[in-house]
């Protein structure tokens, strides 16, 4: 339970324990903070309206979009270009709540550091002091692997997705020019969750530490996780074996890692409880 500490007349710290009220209450105010945050952010994204989608939003269905020079300056092989489609809106009001919707998202992954930091604070009283250290970079790591995860869903899933669902036809009589609320939903699709998805290593280091996962049950799953993994990559990405190798080993690396944090854990466990 999380300690209110508190320093007395004589300059003694005294550690009280807080109520449930208490814990509420402190609760409350780490999600008003995190949510003005992201109230904030979402009204500066939402003022470059013009930059946000020229540069950010509709960039990946352009053939200068970075990914796809990358890989034509490879070679003639690899090289790949979106086909050309235009975006409509079929609903009054579509342009404006989509906008409003894209800078809700993008606030959150800009503010993502600070509410990770708010929800840290809130649960690390709760720990002891040893597992204040262990955890001491927490919040920059977790920061880190997330916007790794969103950078990677951008310019990696989201110009091979595009590209493929664009281009796919089912007859002459089909035009593809998808609605622009459903575009910038395929976009977030891509790569918020990925975002979530690269703290696999964090999520498995404290499972470690409270008991629930061990370096052992890990290897002993890894073809099973493989195979998750791999159905994983084809349900996120279209049905090509190269996107889907491009997102399966990343992932899978994760994975690889999550087992050697997973083994550090478990093993200092063991030098401590000799």
């Amino acid at each position: 339970m999380s300690k209110e500490i508190k320093k007395s007349s004589n300059n003694k710290v005294e550690e009280k324990e807080m109520s449930f009220l208490d814990h509420l209450e402190e609760l409350r105010w780490h999600i008003v903070r995190s949510l003005v945050a992201v109230v904030i952010a979402a009204i500066g994204i939402f003022s470059f309206k013009t930059f946000v989608f020229r540069e950010i939003i509709f960039a990946p269905k352009h053939e200068t979009f970075a990914t796809y020079r990358f890989f034509c300056f490879i070679s003639e092989r690899t090289c790949f270009k979106p086909p050309t489609f235009d975006i409509i809106t079929r609903e009054l009001g579509e342009q404006f709540f989509t906008h409003l919707k894209v800078s809700l998202w993008l606030a959150i992954i800009a503010c993502f550091p600070y509410v990770f930091y708010e929800f840290w604070k809130f649960i690390k009283p709760g720990l002891h002091d040893h597992e204040q250290r262990a955890a001491g970079s927490v919040v920059l790591v977790c920061t880190l692997l997330f916007y790794l995860g969103v950078l990677f869903g951008y310019y990696v899933i989201c110009p091979f997705a595009i590209t493929f669902l664009a281009g796919y036809q089912v007859g002459v009589d089909a035009i593809t020019s998808p609605a622009l609320a459903s575009y910038t939903s395929y976009l977030t699709m891509f790569t918020m969750p990925t975002g979530f998805l690269f703290e696999l290593p964090v999520v498995v280091y404290f499972l470690s530490k409270i008991g629930l996962v061990t370096a052992e049950n890990m290897r002993k799953y890894r073809k099973h996780a493989f195979i998750v993994i791999l159905i994983l990559a084809a349900v996120i990405t279209p049905p090509d074996v190269f996107t889907q190798f491009l997102i399966g080993v990343p992932i899978f690396m994760l994975y690889e890692l999550s087992i050697l944090i997973s083994a550090r854990v478990n093993k200092k466990k063991l030098e401590k409880s000799k």
